[in-house]
């Protein structure tokens, strides 16, 4: 169960203003500079491919390499969160990252290639942004634990729309080395000096979640929130998380949209040049995507403390599921409109996952333990954003044709819904919006 009262006083507690908003401006900042760091992938390997003649996918499976890590890692970075608190790992993360990128300019092979931009880049990104402070910031919040955690992960599409041209720039002027080194010391220094403010609860800083003074009816009204007193009573271990049917509907959830979530993101551009969309054009779809997500993560993510995160998670499925709907209409009435509504519908809908995706297993597996078991169920996140693009390039080259992947992606997304409402954080702690009256 969540700590409520104080264990210890701290100069934070005497601070005019809640520290838990802190934490989310530290993890907004670390979120813009961190997932940067991670998608600059993105615009180096058309130099890297240029200059060292590799072959596409051997250049890019170190993209993909880097998310294996990540899902090897995630159970480990779990328990290191329970027992040691978040800010080690987003310094230890830190040094990866930055390291991996200042080292990658005297790349000559494809082992160098994968240890760097792949593993050190890849590992470095798991240990400070979603895995990470999904583990945590749960932590800080109960009322309004959707609205900060989307403001939190909102800062992953403001670094895409701030840092990527910037980045493109330097690659473009004085070579991809050049913004390597750039980004490089951008992490370090950006990073490290705020995650040292980093703490795992409001406890240990002197305070309460939300900013609440602790009192007996503040308590009472926490309690009375609760819906099945005996699942929350429960010290809920990854062990005995596992043995429960709710573990195993989250974690098919949870891969089913990261799925539907990295296949578009993947294939989406290529999908609309084939169609016959300018490159351009589809290149500014992407980038509109990133930009319209962070109104939708935010609003979305305030408006699951009030309607329930299953509601939230069923309007991020169905908006991935309309963006590919919308895909497959385009290949008959490539019209703006109906770009601009796979644009909305993904970035503004689906985008608004990552706000409850936390807060849905901290709802139901509440404790000490949390981090462990968020981090063991980060695996089949991160384990469907590597099958996902896979999945649907392979449908493609055996059928000459994205629409049977994308038609069974949109059956995903449905299973998803489902699998989230079965799951139910509403039966063990509905949010203020839903919890029944004292």
């Amino acid at each position: 169960m969540t700590r409520m009262q104080p264990t210890s006083r701290h100069w934070s507690a005497r601070l005019p203003f809640y520290y838990g908003w802190f934490i989310v401006g530290i993890a907004f900042v670390t979120m813009a500079i961190g997932v940067t760091g991670r998608t600059s992938f993105s615009l180096l390997l058309p130099p890297l491919i240029d200059e060292f003649k590799w072959d596409r996918g051997l250049a890019a499976g170190a993209f993909s390499f880097g998310f294996l890590v990540s899902a090897i890692l995630s159970p480990f970075v779990g328990r290191v969160v329970d027992a040691r608190g978040p800010r080690i790992l987003i310094l230890i993360g830190v040094v990866l990252m930055s390291a991996g990128l200042m080292l990658a300019p005297y790349v000559t092979s494809p082992w160098q290639l994968y240890a760097t931009l792949g593993l050190a880049v890849g590992g470095g990104a798991n240990m400070m942004t979603y895995t990470v402070h999904s583990q945590f910031l749960p932590h800080w919040f109960v009322r309004r634990r959707g609205l900060a955690i989307s403001i939190a992960f909102a800062g992953a599409g403001v670094g895409a729309v701030l840092l990527l041209p910037w980045l493109q720039t330097i690659i473009v002027t004085e070579g991809w080395r050049a913004s390597c080194v750039a980004m490089g010391w951008l992490v370090l220094l950006g990073i490290a000096p705020l995650a040292l403010f980093v703490r795992k609860g409001p406890a240990d800083v002197g305070q309460n979640p939300d900013g609440d003074r602790a009192s007996p009816g503040m308590l009472a009204a926490r309690r009375a929130a609760i819906t099945d007193h005996a699942w929350a009573a429960t010290e809920w271990s990854l062990r005995r998380a596992m043995r429960t049917a709710r573990f195993w509907w989250l974690s098919l959830g949870y891969f089913l949209a990261l799925v539907a979530w990295y296949a578009i993101q993947v294939h989406q551009t290529t999908y609309l040049v084939e169609i016959g969309f300018a490159p351009l054009t589809a290149a500014w779809a992407l980038g509109a995507v990133s930009i319209i997500g962070i109104p939708g993560q935010i609003l979305l993510g305030a408006l699951s403390d009030r309607v329930g995160r299953e509601w939230i998670w069923t309007a991020g499925c169905l908006g991935f599921a309309l963006a590919y709907a919308a895909l497959i209409g385009l290949e008959h009435w490539p019209s703006p409109a109906l770009l601009y509504f796979m644009v909305f519908a993904q970035g503004f809908l689906g985008y608004a996952l990552t706000s409850v995706m936390g807060p849905i297993v901290a709802e139901i597996f509440e404790g000490p333990h949390y981090g462990s078991i968020f981090g063991a169920i980060s695996v089949s996140l991160i384990v469907g954003g590597a099958v996902g693009p896979w999945m649907a390039g392979a449908i493609h080259d055996e059928t000459g044709s994205y629409r049977p992947a994308f038609l069974l992606i949109i059956g995903f997304c449905l299973v998803s819904m489902m699998a989230i409402w079965i799951a139910g954080p509403r039966k063990i702690r509905p949010v203020q919006g839903r919890a029944r009256p004292s």
